[in-house]
């Protein structure tokens, strides 16, 4: 007797997820939940409201989207998703769609850098879903061209690093555009005291699931510390992109440090691009097609692009300057090591930075490997520059110290 073809995704049995959804799933080739899926699909199904904690790249999109979508069919209403950024907006809208493809999924996405007029008429569509950044979300219900009435389900994707971009006051104000009976659902790699207050604020007796703790990083991602004066990085870049010739993201500071350090990576004779909020969204949209085909080996972002890139197989995460935020030195790295695969990721740091690389520490409750400098061409380090890069600053791991509120 011949066996029937599984149409299911098995590991997502039991979770009350629709068989439409499921076969879905399954010609997505998705066979088992996350820890995340697994603990937040069922409780999100039944309407209660969510409040996810699950470090980057674990798969919260679906988390979030296969209740949201399933509900939605229920409900006969609309859902709403607000995130930080355009790259992760595009990249959530991908997903989506991919999953409700055979669904009839329609989804609209409201995001800044292009014309609001495509939108307006992805509205008057009446899509099933909205996908937005703040500004935008409100650019179109101050022209009221965006009804709110019908919500249903509404998430806030990456909350914490909303709250870090300025958006609370955005944020506000979509919420009091919504109706009060709505299922609500927050998802974040972070907790910090903000969102425990914004949580608070909008959603009724919300399930906290927590499948990481706050700091924790990548399974089969390794890290690497090299104590440098600013001008060795440039002459070690140089080294290690001979050393690593897999895909690289690397990450500055500044979006004038990507450009410049763009310009200087294509001068060695690599193929790279930039991605930073001065790039006009075709731009911003190259520079991440570019990188997933193998166009450019190389992509130099700031950090607006640390939680909003989705590229699977990324050899070397590079800070070549460290983060503002001690907390997205975790959704930095959190880009390798993906999809069960392995990634390194290296950090350059300056002697004067030895106070950023404790608070760092502290975060991911582990001492970092630090790795001796190799021969430079053309740097000469002093002695005096020897003094300050040799040995480790104590641990700080029950400091008061906060590089918050220092800087």
């Amino acid at each position: 007797m011949n066996q029937e073809p599984q149409t299911t995704a098995v590991g997502f049995s039991g979770l009350g997820i629709a068989p439409s959804l499921l076969e879905a799933l399954a010609k997505l080739k998705i066979s088992s939940p996350t820890p995340i899926q697994k603990q937040a699909i069922p409780i999100a199904i039944q309407g209660k409201d969510v409040m996810g904690v699950a470090q980057t790249g674990t798969g919260k999109t679906f988390a979030f989207g296969i209740p949201m979508i399933q509900r939605l069919h229920q409900l006969k209403g609309r859902g709403l998703i607000v995130l930080p950024t355009r790259e992760l907006a595009t990249q959530v809208d991908e997903a989506l769609r991919q999953l409700g493809h055979g669904l009839g999924l329609k989804t609209a996405v409201l995001i800044g850098g292009t014309s609001a007029y495509p939108q307006i008429k992805a509205l008057a569509r009446n899509p099933h879903i909205i996908i937005g950044t703040p500004g935008r979300l409100n650019d179109h219900l101050n022209q009221k061209t965006l009804r709110t009435d019908d919500i249903k389900v509404v998430v806030l994707d990456e909350a914490d690093r909303m709250l870090d971009m300025g958006f609370a006051p955005q944020i506000r104000q979509i919420f009091q555009n919504l109706p009060h009976d709505r299922q609500t659902m927050l998802f974040s790699a972070t907790m910090p005291s903000e969102i425990i207050k914004l949580a608070s604020s909008y959603m009724k007796l919300p399930i906290r699931i927590e499948v990481a703790p706050t700091g924790t990083t990548a399974d089969r991602v390794t890290q690497e510390i090299f104590i440098c004066p600013k001008d060795a990085k440039i002459p070690l870049t140089e080294k290690l992109l001979k050393q690593y010739t897999g895909p690289t993201l690397i990450f500055t500071k500044t979006k004038y440090g990507a450009k410049r350090l763009s310009q200087l990576v294509r001068q060695l004779g690599h193929s790279c691009v930039e991605l930073h909020s001065n790039r006009s969204l075709g731009q911003r949209q190259d520079a991440m097609k570019g990188f997933k085909s193998g166009k450019y080996r190389i992509l130099i972002a700031t950090d607006i692009a640390s939680r909003g890139i989705d590229v699977v197989g990324i050899e070397l995460v590079l800070n070549f300057d460290l983060p503002m935020n001690t907390e997205d030195y975790v959704h930095r790295i959190g880009r390798t090591a993906r999809a069960g695969a392995g990634g390194h990721a290296i950090s350059l740091v300056t002697p004067e930075q030895r106070y950023e690389l404790r608070e760092i520490e502290r975060l991911v409750k582990t001492a970092l490997p630090i790795s001796k400098l190799p021969d430079l061409p053309n740097v000469k380090i002093t002695a005096e520059d020897d003094k300050r890069m040799s040995g480790r600053p104590r641990s700080t791991y029950n400091s008061r110290r906060s590089f918050r509120k220092r800087y």
